[in-house]
C-alpha cells in the first residue's frame, strides 16, 4: 500500500472516531454506534499489515477519545491551574493512551485473521468489546464511552440492560454492525435486535415497594473556583441552607463536598441546623464532605436528622483527581488540585437506612462501575450519585455522566437520584428514563416523589461475566479452525 493510500487510512479511521462520539450523549444518535462499527471493521479488515490495522484503530480510538473526552483538558488547565501547554499534553497523551485499546483488538484482529465474513465479523465485533472491558478495569479502569452507553434510552437495544448490563449491550451493538457487511445477516440480525429489545423494554424485571416519598435533589451551582476559598465558606453553607429550608422534602440530597470542608471543621450549631429542618419532615438529608482521622482522609457523604448519623466513603478513586499514582507527585504539584489525595474507603459498606428507604450512595465516578453499584443490591431500594463536574465546565462531560447513571438505574432495576453542583441535577426511572432535570449550571433544588424497588434484575445478579463469557465464546466460535473436507 502506497503511503498516500495509508494516509487516507488513518485519516478516514480518525474522522470515523470523531463521528462515533454523536452516538452519545448530548447528541443521542444511537443509531450510529452500528454503522461506526461497520467503519472500523471494513478499515481494519482493509489493512495489509499488524501495524497497519494497529494504526488504523490507534487512529481511530484518537478521534474518538480527544474529541469525547476533552473535558479533561478543562479540568487540568482552567480549574487545575496546570499551564494550558502542558494540560494539552497530558491530555493528548491520556487520549492517545486509551486509543490502544481499539489498536489492540485491531492488531489482534489482523494478527489471526479467520477467513470467511461472517466469522471476521464475529471476532472483530468481540475483540471490540474485549477491549473496552479490560478498559474497564486496568490501571483501576477508566470505562466511560463504552460503547454499550450509546444504547440508552431512547435506542430499544436498552431492554437488554438489565441482562447483559453496558458490556453485553456493546457486544449486540458491535455484532449488529460488524454483520452489515454481510448484508443479508447483518439487517435482519439488527431488525431481530430492535424487535427484541422493544419488548423487553415492556418487561419488570424489579417492583416497587412501600409509599412514594418526596425527595428535593439540590444543585448549588458554587463555582470551582471559588469553592475551596475560605473567604466563600460560610457563604456556601448559607446558600445550601437557603435552598433546603425552602424546599421541604423527607430525603434531601446535596451534592458532592457540599460543604467544602472537613466534617469535624463545619460548625456545630449549622449541623445542628441543617439536621433540624430534616426532623421537622421526618426526614433525612444527604451530603458531601470531606471525613478524616489519623492523617488520612476520605471522600464521603454523611447523614443528619431523623436516623442516626451514618457515613459512605469514596471506595473507587480518580487517579490524578483523587489520589497520586506512584511516581506522579510531580505532576500533582503542577496540577494544584485540593483534596486530591484521599484513601480507600471499604469495599461493601452498608446502604443508610433514612426517610424510610435503603439508599446506596455512590460519588460521582464511581457509577461508571456497575459491577460496583449491583454491590448493594438486593438491600439498596433506592441509588444516589452525588457529583461535582464543575471541574469540567461547559462540555460533554455533564450529559455523558447522565447519561450513565441512565444505564445503572436500568442495570440494576432501581431508580438513581442525582444531585450535582453544577448538573446534572435529575432522577432516573428504574428503566433508564430521565423523568425530570434542573437546567446545568443554574442553582436549584428538584423537587420529586419517588418510590423505592426491590427484586433482582438478571445483570444484578451475575454481573458483567455473561457479557464475558459470550465474547470469548463468539472468539472460539470464530477462530477456532473449521474441520477441512478429505
Amino acid at each position: 500500500m502506497s503511503l498516500e493510500r495509508f494516509s487516507v487510512r488513518l485519516a478516514a479511521a480518525f474522522a470515523l472516531g470523531a463521528l462515533g462520539v454523536l452516538a452519545f450523549a448530548p447528541f443521542g444518535q444511537f443509531w450510529l454506534a452500528p454503522l461506526v462499527c461497520l467503519g472500523l471493521f471494513l478499515l481494519v479488515r482493509g489493512a495489509a499489515t499488524v501495524r497497519g490495522a494497529l494504526l488504523t484503530g490507534w487512529a481511530f480510538g484518537a478521534g474518538f477519545f480527544l474529541l469525547g473526552v476533552s473535558w479533561i483538558y478543562v479540568s487540568l488547565s482552567v480549574f487545575g491551574g496546570m499551564p494550558p501547554w502542558l494540560a494539552g499534553f497530558a491530555t493528548v497523551l491520556f487520549c492517545a493512551t486509551l486509543a490502544l485499546f481499539p489498536a489492540l483488538a485491531a492488531a489482534v484482529f489482523k494478527r489471526w485473521q479467520p477467513a470467511g465474513n461472517l466469522r471476521q465479523a464475529l471476532a472483530f465485533a468481540a475483540l471490540l468489546v474485549l477491549a473496552d472491558w479490560l478498559r474497564g478495569w486496568l490501571f483501576t479502569g477508566f470505562p466511560w464511552l463504552a460503547q454499550g452507553y450509546s444504547q440508552a434510552p431512547p435506542s430499544p437495544l436498552a431492554g437488554f440492560a438489565p441482562i447483559v448490563g453496558v458490556y453485553g449491550l456493546g457486544l449486540l451493538v458491535a455484532l449488529g454492525g460488524t454483520l452489515l457487511s454481510v448484508w443479508r445477516v447483518g439487517v435482519p440480525v439488527l431488525l431481530v435486535l430492535a424487535a427484541a429489545g422493544f419488548g423487553l423494554r415492556q418487561a419488570a424485571w424489579t417492583e416497587p415497594v412501600g409509599q412514594p416519598v418526596s425527595v428535593a435533589l439540590v444543585q448549588g451551582n458554587v463555582p470551582q473556583e471559588m469553592k475551596w476559598r475560605p473567604e466563600h465558606f460560610v457563604r456556601t453553607l448559607l446558600a445550601y441552607r437557603d435552598l433546603v429550608a425552602t424546599h421541604p422534602a423527607k430525603l434531601t440530597i446535596l451534592p458532592e463536598t457540599a460543604f467544602p470542608a472537613f466534617l469535624d471543621q463545619i460548625p456545630a450549631d449549622y449541623l445542628a441546623e441543617m439536621k433540624a429542618l430534616a426532623q421537622r419532615q421526618g426526614g433525612d438529608i444527604v451530603f458531601g464532605a470531606a471525613t478524616g482521622a489519623s492523617g488520612q482522609y476520605w471522600n464521603s457523604a454523611a447523614t443528619l436528622g431523623t436516623a442516626p448519623m451514618q457515613i459512605y466513603s469514596k471506595s473507587h478513586l480518580v487517579p490524578f483527581g483523587e489520589f497520586i499514582p506512584a511516581g506522579f507527585a510531580w505532576f500533582m504539584a503542577m496540577a494544584h488540585i485540593p483534596m486530591s489525595d484521599f484513601a480507600r474507603g471499604p469495599t461493601a459498606q452498608a446502604p443508610f437506612a433514612v426517610a424510610g428507604q435503603r439508599v446506596a450512595p455512590n460519588i460521582c465516578y464511581e457509577d461508571a462501575f456497575g459491577e460496583e453499584i449491583i454491590r448493594a443490591l438486593p438491600t439498596a431500594t433506592l441509588l444516589v450519585n452525588l457529583s461535582n463536574t464543575a471541574w469540567f465546565g461547559k462540555s460533554l462531560a455533564q450529559p455523558q455522566h447522565l447519561q450513565i447513571a441512565q444505564m445503572r438505574a436500568l442495570e440494576a432495576g432501581r431508580p438513581m437520584l442525582r444531585a450535582t453542583n453544577t448538573g446534572m441535577t435529575a432522577v432516573v426511572a428504574p428503566d433508564g428514563i430521565v423523568q425530570a432535570a434542573l437546567p446545568p449550571f443554574t442553582s436549584g433544588v428538584l423537587m420529586a416523589e419517588v418510590r423505592g424497588y426491590q427484586g433482582m434484575t438478571p445483570y444484578a445478579r451475575f454481573g458483567n461475566w455473561p457479557a464475558v463469557i459470550l465474547v470469548f465464546t463468539l472468539l472460539g466460535i470464530a477462530l477456532y479452525p473449521p474441520r477441512r473436507g478429505r
